[in-house]
């Protein structure tokens, strides 16, 4: 690592004194004291979880057999049966994208664990896996070992199996496991506690739905006391509980929400008022309480691996925008990696991750700010030099004068950098201090600076990707609003490679298929035979009719670099050119027929059920039916929980009914799909929706769909 030039004597700063970008932290430590900590700081173990940035999940139980998202608890043990589990395999997929742990669903709502307990017989014990002998925990924890990987665990609070939940003797029986993962399986840096709680169950044979008040029934100050007793280094995620500290018990939050990001700004600081999807994907400016937000999303739209979804992986052009909307906001990243009936990382899913880790490598691996000579508006003394923000070191930090809440960082090269990404830091021991800043660079031919950027909040990380790249020799950071004194940790510059993401592929009510991208520049080709299209595929020009469904895959391309996208895949199913709602409980249905997913049908008018029915133009073989949720649905009004389904061919005979639950459709915006036990060959559709998820009295969504192909 270079290191930066001696600044100009000529800069004066505020102080009157000139700062050696070379000083040592502490080198006169005595002379200067440092900052006082400013509200709400993160504890030794918060710390550590900042560090980490982006590590995986991984969602491997009975719902990779069965293809359900949520099992109801009543599957047999017998079908867990992996054919080439690789615990090597999924850390090593892990490693190769980048990421620096591994969190693992040792039990989800089914109540199936995936380690021989010795609190009940649905577990592993009795799959057929190893005959019997198999721990797939004790397996991933000794390979995330190997691999250089932090290991930590889920235990869903929620139990679908087990007779006793929902009342006391539960409690006893989930802490006597907790125990167990936290004493049997090494060190874990995260123990992640889902909010899916209550609702129907199989519950030791009993079937029927409990309810309970997850923070009350749980007792989270004590079962999350064994946490502390037994892994201290290890976080704690969940929206639940107190402790001394107030009602913010756990060490980090839900971000509100699985698509990927994080809001803008997303502070690491919360109050004492209830959690809100506005707090989680936000945060509270100046709050109490250390509680960073963590991103949950996955590689596929399911949770766990489903065949169906063999095309729909996200891209690498796609992990890289959601690593710079979540890791780039100062939240961490946690990326679930669903493995197949296999037990392995698909080798499609597999080779993205790869793809992805490399870009990242190319991206942060050299820090073009190095070699700078750093100047600053004002200095608080040895120790605490302006040129500590390129030292590498986690410990050091500029800062200016306690009395300054606006100061100026400037960077500046004996030749031009180039770059399209800046990272800044902020010391975190003392605090997430910063309100606002500019970043602007120096414009030889004007004279003057010009601004790249402006942006609230900083904090763990924030990452500035630029739309094109810079060349310039000077760089300044402007912080314009801080709380205290700020203390920058970091100033780096890197270099992103040209990533062309997939093009937007929509079909609209009439069944006419666009494409879109938002590159300058960019062409589009694409074929709906099944072929991977190349640059000798037809050129998109115009929308082109798909009435009936079918597959079109598309690819971008940038003439002027060269590059291009991976494929991007949509099926679509017949068009609704000619459907039309028959009957409805609330007016506005026609939302849920237009192809607009920014239309939402907000029911209501009467209490649960609320239903429509929808004339498909013609009879039609059904499969099934799809869903897609509202992304983001008016206050008050719940996504679809229970639903009961019919279909007829003259829209007076109707049935038989297909019921069931929407499986976390409050928390996961991406299309859900109902298949029939068998075709159902009708022209009348209709869905009644018995329950909201989260129980309020009125449901919203944006389309229904069927499934024909």
């Amino acid at each position: 690592m270079s290191r930066p030039f001696l600044p100009s004597r000529r800069a004066v700063l505020a102080t009157g004194a000139a700062s050696s970008a070379l000083s040592l932290v502490g080198a006169s430590a005595g002379q200067v004291p440092a900052p006082q900590p400013w509200g709400a700081v993160p504890t030794a173990r918060q710390l550590a979880w900042h560090e980490m940035a982006a590590y995986a999940f991984v969602h491997f139980s009975i719902n990779t057999f069965t293809d359900r998202e949520w099992g109801y608890g009543d599957e047999s043990p017998a079908l867990f049966s992996p054919t080439d589990f690789s615990a090597d395999q999924i850390a090593g997929a892990a490693k190769a994208a980048g990421l620096t742990g591994l969190i693992l669903t040792a039990k989800h709502h089914d109540g199936f664990c995936l380690w021989p307990t010795r609190y009940t017989e649905h577990c592993i014990r009795n799959s057929p896996y190893k005959n019997g002998q198999g721990d797939i925990v004790g397996e991933m924890a000794a390979a995330c070992r190997r691999a250089g990987l932090r290991f930590g665990l889920y235990l869903s609070p929620w139990d679908r199996n087990h007779a006793e939940y929902g009342r006391p003797a539960y409690i006893t029986y989930y802490r006597n496991q907790l125990r167990e993962l936290l004493t049997g399986y090494g060190p874990l840096f995260e123990m992640w506690f889902d909010g899916a709680n209550g609702g129907d169950g199989f519950y030791g044979g009993a079937r029927e739905k409990r309810s309970i008040d997850a923070e009350s029934y749980y007792d989270w100050t004590n079962t999350w006391a064994l946490v502390r007793q037994y892994q201290p280094d290890a976080v704690i995620w969940g929206n639940w509980g107190r402790d001394a500290h107030g009602p913010w018990g756990a060490d980090a939050r839900w971000v509100g929400n699985e698509e990927g990001y994080a809001g803008d700004p997303c502070r690491a600081t919360v109050g004492d008022t209830p959690y809100t999807q506005e707090i989680g994907e936000h945060g509270v400016r100046g709050g109490t309480h250390w509680r960073p937000a963590e991103v949950d999303v996955s590689l596929r739209p399911g949770w766990f691996w489903h065949a169906r979804e063999d095309a729909d992986v996200k891209s690498v052009g796609r992990l890289t925008r959601i690593y710079f909307e979540s890791v780039g906001r100062g939240a961490n990243l946690i990326l679930n990696l669903p493995p197949d009936r296999r037990g392995r990382i698909p080798d499609h899913d597999a080779a993205v991750l790869k793809g992805w880790g490399d870009v990242l490598r190319a991206t942060f691996g050299t820090d073009l700010a190095q070699g700078a000579m750093v100047q600053a508006s004002a200095a608080r003394g040895p120790g605490f030099d302006p040129g500590n923000v390129l030292d590498g070191r986690a410990d050091s930090y500029w800062a200016p004068p306690d009395a300054a809440r606006a100061a100026d960082l400037t960077l500046e090269w004996s030749q031009a950098r180039t770059f399209n990404v800046v990272r800044l830091r902020e010391y975190l021991p003392l605090g997430q201090r910063i309100g606002a800043f500019t970043l602007e660079v120096w414009d030889e031919g004007q004279g003057n600076w010009a601004e790249l950027a402006r942006h609230t909040a900083i904090g763990s990380q924030r990452l500035v990707r630029l739309p094109a790249p810079v060349s310039t020799t000077r760089l300044r950071l402007r912080i314009l609003d801080a709380d205290a004194c700020p203390a920058i940790r970091e100033v780096a510059l890197f270099r992103l490679p040209d990533l062309v993401e997939e093009p937007g592929i929509h079909r609209d009510r009439h069944g006419l298929v666009a494409l879109s991208s938002d590159i300058p520049g960019a062409i589009l080709h694409y074929t709906t035979d099944g072929e991977v299209p190349t640059l000798r595929s037809p050129l998109y020009q115009d929308p082109f009719p798909l009435p009936e469904g079918g597959v079109v895959q598309a690819i971008c391309h940038l003439p002027r670099t060269g590059a291009s996208s991976g494929v991007a895949m949509r099926r679509f199913d017949v068009s609704k050119a000619d459907w039309r709602v028959v009957s409805a409980t609330a007016p506005g249905a026609e939302a849920i027929i237009d192809e607009d997913p920014g239309s939402l049908w907000v029911t209501g008018g009467r209490d649960l059920p609320h239903e429509v029915v929808v004339d498909l133009g013609a009879m039609r073989p059904l499969k099934g039916i799809t869903l897609l949720p509202a992304g983001q649905r008016p206050p008050g009004v719940g996504a679809p929980g229970d639903y009961r389904i019919e279909v007829s061919a003259d829209g007076k005979t109707w049935g038989p009914v297909v019921a069931g639950e929407f499986a976390n459709i409050a928390a996961n915006t991406g299309e859900q799909r109902v298949m029939f036990p068998e075709v159902r060959t009708g022209r009348f559709l209709r869905l009644e929706i018995t329950r909201a998820a989260g129980g309020e009295g009125q449901v919203a969504f944006a389309e229904l769909g069927v499934v024909t192909r």
